[in-house]
This record gives structure tokens, C-alpha cells and sequence, in this order.
């Protein structure tokens, strides 16, 4: 990775926390590209299709030139001015220099770092999501056209469900609601690759490209010797139907997206990669997916190697191939292409497809369009990096992602005026690269909690507590001491890149090592209730904190990004009202009895398998999905002005089939479009803040049914909206209910269907009523 510029604030007062420093940078090079001298090649050509340009091009190469771009580094074709190619480039939370195509490392040292995924999906704000993805796409431009990127494809965001805590990527996703996370996936894409937030999608110009991953039921890392490149996710037409595939549908159908990766896994024997029936049959077919499918890192040799689903290399060569994969990160496809192909297990069309929809992407991209600098989005320059608008964006990201899980008595906000000293413990409280999760870019500035505080304290101190997240090494007397001398303390606690990670899964789901002893010496010793701030991807199993009447306030900051320390010192100080809430449901320790390998959805009584995620799992929790407090109390109801459910009866011609526990309900792809259209209807809800602070507000839909029987969920959430009301301020939040899809569940078959009788759109503790009868 580059070198990392730190800016670091010293937040000596208020409005030091605003002014967000630019780096100067001057121009590296010109950007790689094609055509640019005048030429008769068909290629070259603006006026013609893109598709036509592309069979151009692909039909102009020898084999040996074919088979070298098929590969994640592709080497450039000389005597047709194609220069080389690197597809794999990072840009999760921000451009990274975590891939090969994008190199930090020159006049540009930095990219604008916003709060790893979890966090910024606890605001629950679509909006917000799409401005990240366009600053990302604005500050991948300008990375590209400042010559210090080899590619303009990015391979986020990842949109696997997060199904288990002890994943190590949970970190990196939405949370565990399909509906959710596919939501995330289209906002996020259309942002990134500079496209309107909603409606038709119709331009070719890519701003950057985005992928969606891992496709598909990936979840699992290395967990017990289990690890991603053999496992075999055993998985159920209904829970690919209802929770893993979705996502990836609404990242294409509602996102545009221009990029797929399938992942390492199997999927009830067949790797991803390999398989035509996910590919080509539902990506490409079901879905209508235009653009490029690319293997994880070294998933092709694995198929091989590990798995040995393929006989021989070629064999695996050929498996991805013909599944519909296009490229594979890794040199595998480079390394067996020629001979797959003299051994007939691949056709020369077998890899024109995929080099057709390869050169697509680049031309999309406009790097065949001449110098880039002179194209759509040729004027963003090297000053659109870190700037004050984008830093100012990752800093109300991590603002409104905090969530306040616990505040007893009013222990929070502080005072600044009645605080006289602070003690601030823990690990994660003085190390800024802790805040920035994994894939991550250098960050414009660079601040811990502990400087972010000190502008608010003038008296602050800091003790480490423990070695690291893991504290398997302690000084709780020296914390112990601290938190008796000071007027007040603040505890930063959780996990770190050590615990959580790409190839590293929990075993626990407690507080690591000797953490939760220094916080209950450190709470018994201080002079007021102490306030715990987490910072972590994956929920933490916090009862004994919740039940602590000595640790007043507990607050979740996930891993917050590059302006993470001064936002929590905002909330805890009360210079933000906190909104956020959690993405994810937090177990109790005792959940990891559950196998991580057990991929369904649904509880099973018979065998005491408690199901997995707020809409199947029957269990105590530690925290519920959706839950967050406020500094304000908040009501919501339905508005009966406004609100118009249709007659749910007399959709002609429906045949009505029942389950063999009786349940009587009607194929939705049978109901056609036309009758799914005329069923949709506004709900309408009045939500006011009741004081006595300003504050931003996620209103969350819900769909419930009367019994969780015969596969149902127990909820599912339908609808969210985050809207800021002012103190007492009251407003209306407007949501479109379109029965066909968010009445409808998946039967054990897949197909969605909505049942008979009754079913109930409920927000806060406020529902009404709706029969479905044919």
C-alpha cells in the first residue's frame, strides 16, 4: 500500500472540527487510453454501438492476445494501441489502494476514508448512501485522470447478507435485511457509476464501474478449519429466493450495476464461478445483467486445487467459462486458456463472449474514446480528491451511523461547561487506522477520540488498558487509578482488524480477552457512571455493561472512518443529536452453539435450531435489529389522510393453492403485472420529535403476519426513510406499499407467493390491518 498522509486535527475548539484540509497535489500523468490518434478501426468508432465496437475489437486479436486478457492484470495489445488494463481496484468505503489498480502513492496520497458499511447503514438513509457512492466515483475519476490508476473497475460493494456475527466481512455489508442491503446495493452503484439516484437508467458513460460480491451465499471465512475456498454452503431454493439472492437482484435490476463477482464457495456442490444456472440462467437471463462477471481472487484455481470439482486445469477453465464467468482475478485462466482451448474443452466463441463484455466495460468507460481528460468527466481533477464537501459528507456519515444503546439518567450528553477532567481508557481509544475497518484507503486526516476530546477537556488523560483489542495483556491499575482521578470516564472497547477481517472469523462473542474485567474495575472505581463506546464490525455481547447500573451510557461507532473521533466527541458532547440504528441483531454468547456452517434461514423446533436474523431467529437477543435510542423522543403513526389501501379483493382468475400445513395463497407471477400494479397504495406516517433536541430520524415499515407459520417471517421490514425534524417539529414521511412485493413471502420452491387473510403494515407500535382474498 502507499505511503498514508495523516492531517491530524488537534480539535482545540469547535470550529477547528470544520475546517478539513485539502492536500495540494499536482498533476502525476496522463491517464492510459485508446484511439487516440485518428484510425479507421471499427473500434474507434463513437458512432457505433458499443456492442458492435467491442466484436470489433475482440475479432482483431490472435488467441494467445485473447486468452492474456482474461485475466485481472491484462496486458496491453501494442500494434492495436490497447494499453494494458487492471480491472481489480477497491473501493468499499472509499477508493483504496487495497487492489492492483489504483496506486496512492504519488502527488495523490490520499482519498476521502467514510465509516466501513455496517456504520453508515445504521443511518438508514438512502440518500446518503447514494451521495457516498458519488463522491467515490467523483474521487475514482480523479485518481484515474491524474494518472495514478491502471483501471476505473471497483469491486464493491459487498452485498452478502450478514447472517451470522461472527463473520469477519459483516463489517464490510449493509447488515442482515435483504430488503435493506439490496436497497444499499442500487443507491450505492448509481452513485458510484454517475447515475441519477432513481428512474431509467440510459447512459453508457461509466463515471467508475462498480461490482456487486460475492454472488452468492457467502458468509463464512475461516471459522473452526472451515474455510471459504471449501466450503459447500448447502442452501434451499426458499432461502436463496428470500434472503441471499435478492440483494444481487436489485444491485442489477434497480442498480445498473456493471460488475458481478462471484464468490469461492460451492452452493450445494457447484462452485459460484462454475455454475451456468447463476451466472448466465439468473444474472444474465432472469435479471436482464449487462456487463462483467469476474471471479474472486484465485477462485478458478480453487475449483482445481481445493475443491477438486474440476479434474483438471483446463477443466476448470473451461467450468467458468461456459458458466458465463468473464475474468478471473488471477493468472489461472492466463496460464491454462491455450490449452483448454487445443483440447477442445473451450470454443473460440466461449471466449469472445467473455472478451466482448470485458471491452464493453472499458468502452463504457470512455477509454476508448481518446484521452479521457477530454471526455464526459475529463474536467475532475486531482482538487476534487479530500475535498472540504466530501470530508464534510464522511463526517456527517459517521454522525448519523452512531447509535445509542444504552443512557441511563441522562448520562450522556455531557456538559463541556461541568466537565472539569476525563479519563479516556481502552484500546481503541488513541489509534486512528482503528476507525477505518478494513479495505481502506490513506484517509485525508487523521484524528483518535482521544485528540477529538481533548478539544472539548482541557484535562484529559489517556490509558491504554489493555495491549490491544485482544487484551490478553493488561494494566487495569493503572486504568483503575485514572478513572478514580477524573471527573468523568470514557471507555473505548470492542474488537479490531485482528478479531474481524477478511479470513477471520469470531469463535466468541463476548469482549475480548480481559476487556470486560477493565471495564467493570474501571466502572466500580469511578466517581459517576462510566459511558462505553464500542467500536466493532460484528455485534459484541454487552449484557453485563446493559445491566450495570455503573455504566451509564453505552454507544456503537462501528468502525467510523477518518472522521470518526470527532464525530463520536460530537455526540457525546451533544453537538449531534444521535439517530442511528442497528443494521444487525446482537446475540447473546450463548448463539455460538450455532454452527457457522448451518446456512438456513429458519428455525427448526424439532432439532432446537433457533434460526438466524430478526425476521426467522427465535431467541433472546442482547439488542434487536432496528434498535437506537435518541437525546429525543419520537412518535410515529399512520396518518389517516394520505393513507389508501386498495380493495385487496376480486383479482379475477387466480387459482388459490394450499400448503400442506393448509395455508391457502396465490402465485404472484400469476397475478401479472398489471393486477400487482393496481394493488399498490401510499402509507402515510406522521413522525414528530418531541424534544427537546434537533435530530435526524430513520422511520422503519414493517411487515408482520398473525403467526410466523409455514415459513413466514416474523416481521420484514418494508420501508425506511430518515428524515430531520427540529425540536417538537412534526412531518409527513410518505411510503409506496406494493403488495405483490413486500406482502409476498417465498415458498419452499422459491416462488413468491401472498398468502390469504390477514396482514398487518405496522411502524413504531402503530398498525393497520389488510385481508388479502382473491
Amino acid at each position: 500500500m502507499g505511503r498514508r498522509t495523516h492531517v491530524v486535527l488537534a480539535a482545540a475548539a469547535p470550529a477547528l472540527l470544520l475546517v478539513l484540509l485539502r492536500l495540494h497535489m499536482a498533476v502525476a500523468a496522463d491517464p492510459p487510453f485508446s484511439c487516440g490518434a485518428p484510425s479507421s478501426a471499427a473500434f474507434c468508432d463513437r458512432r457505433l454501438p458499443i456492442e458492435q465496437r467491442a466484436g470489433d475489437l475482440v475479432s482483431k486479436l490472435t488467441l494467445e492476445e485473447k486468452i492474456s486478457q482474461l485475466g485481472d492484470e491484462s496486458p496491453a495489445v501494442d500494434r492495436l494501441g490497447v494499453p494494458a488494463y487492471k480491472w481489480w481496484s477497491e473501493a468499499l468505503h472509499g477508493v483504496a489502494n487495497a487492489g492492483r489498480g489504483v496506486h496512492l502513492d504519488g502527488p495523490l496520497r490520499a482519498a476521502t476514508s467514510f465509516p466501513q458499511v455496517i456504520l453508515t447503514a445504521a443511518s438508514f438513509n438512502p440518500h446518503l448512501w447514494y451521495r457516498i457512492g458519488q463522491v467515490i466515483g467523483t474521487e475514482a475519476r480523479g485518481v484515474y485522470n491524474n494518472g495514478q490508476a491502471e483501471g476505473l473497475t471497483f469491486w464493491a460493494p459487498n452485498i452478502n447478507v450478514f447472517r451470522d456475527p461472527r463473520w469477519g466481512r459483516g463489517q464490510e455489508t449493509p447488515g442482515e435485511d435483504p430488503t435493506m442491503t439490496g436497497k444499499y446495493a442500487a443507491v450505492f452503484v448509481r452513485g458510484v457509476q454517475g447515475y441519477a439516484i432513481s428512474g431509467a437508467i440510459n447512459s453508457s458513460d461509466l463515471e467508475a464501474s462498480a461490482c456487486c460480491k460475492h454472488f452468492t451465499a457467502y458468509d463464512l471465512e475461516n471459522w473452526k478449519g472451515v474455510t471459504r475456498f471449501a466450503f459447500d454452503a448447502k442452501v434451499t431454493e426458499q432461502d436463496l429466493a428470500d434472503t441471499y439472492n435478492p440483494p444481487f437482484k436489485s444491485c442489477v435490476e434497480d442498480g445498473g450495476a456493471s460488475g458481478i463477482m462471484c464468490s469461492y464457495n460451492r452452493v450445494n456442490g457447484v462452485p459460484t464461478c462454475a455454475d451456468h444456472n447463476l451466472l448466465s440462467k439468473t444474472a444474465r437471463g432472469d435479471w436482464s445483467f449487462n456487463g462483467y462477471i469476474t471471479s474472486d481472487c484465485d477462485a478458478v484455481a480453487i475449483i482445481h486445487d481445493v475443491q477438486g470439482y474440476a479434474k483438471a486445469p483446463e477443466d476448470a477453465v473451461a467450468d467458468v467459462l461456459k458458466a458465463g464467468m468473464d475474468v478471473n482475478c488471477g493468472g489461472y485462466i492466463q496460464t491454462h486458456g491455450v490449452s483448454a482451448y487445443q483440447q477442445g474443452k473451450i470454443t473460440g466463441e466461449d471466449i469472445d463472449r467473455a472478451l466482448r463484455n470485458l471491452f464493453a466495460i472499458r468502452m463504457r468507460l470512455g477509454l476508448f474514446n481518446g484521452n479521457p481528460k477530454y471526455n464526459r468527466y475529463g474536467n475532475i481533477g486531482a482538487d476534487q480528491v479530500c475535498k472540504k464537501e466530501h470530508q464534510d459528507l464522511a463526517l456527517q456519515a459517521a454522525q448519523d451511523g452512531i447509535v445509542l444503546l444504552k443512557n441511563d439518567a441522562g448520562a450522556l450528553p455531557l456538559s463541556k461547561s461541568k466537565v472539569s477532567s476525563v479519563a479516556v481508557i481502552g484500546p481503541n481509544g488513541n489509534n486512528a487506522s482503528l476507525l477505518l475497518g478494513n479495505y481502506f484507503g490513506p484517509p485525508c486526516i487523521s484524528v483518535t477520540p482521544f485528540q477529538a476530546l481533548q478539544g472539548y477537556v482541557k484535562d484529559a488523560t489517556f490509558v491504554q488498558g489493555c495491549n490491544a483489542a485482544v487484551c490478553n495483556v493488561s494494566n487495569i491499575g493503572e486504568a483503575v487509578h485514572a478513572a478514580s482521578s477524573a471527573d468523568y470516564v470514557v471507555l473505548f472497547m470492542g474488537l479490531d482488524q485482528n478479531q474481524e477481517r477478511e479470513e477471520v472469523d469470531r469463535l466468541e462473542l463476548g469482549l475480548p480477552g480481559m476487556q470486560e474485567s477493565l471495564v467493570n474495575k474501571v466502572a466500580d472505581a469511578a466517581k459517576k457512571p462510566v459511558i462505553l463506546v464500542l467500536l466493532c464490525g460484528g455485534p459484541v455481547d454487552v449484557t453485563f455493561a446493559k445491566n450495570n447500573p455503573k455504566i451509564g451510557a453505552i454507544v456503537w461507532a462501528g468502525y467510523p472512518g477518518q472522521a470518526g473521533g470527532i464525530a463520536i466527541a460530537q455526540v457525546l458532547f451533544g453537538e449531534h443529536n444521535p439517530g442511528g440504528r442497528l443494521p444487525v441483531t446482537w446475540y447473546p454468547k450463548e448463539f455460538t452453539a450455532v454452527p457457522m456452517t448451518d446456512m438456513r434461514m429458519r428455525a427448526d423446533p424439532s432439532t432446537g435450531y433457533p434460526g438466524r436474523t430478526y425476521r426467522f431467529y427465535k431467541g433472546k437477543t442482547v439488542y434487536n435489529f432496528g434498535y437506537g435510542l435518541s437525546y429525543s423522543k419520537y412518535s410515529h403513526r399512520f396518518a389517516s389522510e394520505g393513507t389508501k389501501p386498495p380493495s385487496m379483493s376480486g383479482i379475477e382468475g387466480l387459482k388459490a393453492t394450499a400448503s400442506a400445513a393448509g395455508t391457502v395463497s396465490y402465485d404472484v407471477e400469476e397475478m401479472g403485472a398489471e393486477a400487482c400494479d393496481r394493488l399498490r397504495f401510499p402509507a402515510v406516517v406522521r413522525v414528530q420529535n418531541h424534544g427537546p433536541m434537533d435530530g435526524r430520524h430513520p422511520v422503519l415499515l414493517f411487515l408482520r403476519w398473525p403467526n410466523a407459520t409455514d415459513g413466514r417471517p416474523a416481521s420484514q421490514l418494508i420501508g425506511f426513510q430518515s428524515v430531520h425534524l427540529r425540536a417538537d417539529e412534526a412531518a409527513h414521511v410518505e411510503f409506496e406499499v406494493s403488495p405483490c412485493k413486500h406482502f409476498s413471502r417465498a415458498a419452499e420452491d422459491g416462488r413468491k407467493v401472498i398468502d390469504q387473510g390477514s396482514h398487518f403494515v405496522k411502524v413504531g407500535d402503530d398498525e393497520f390491518e389488510l385481508s388479502f382474498m382473491a
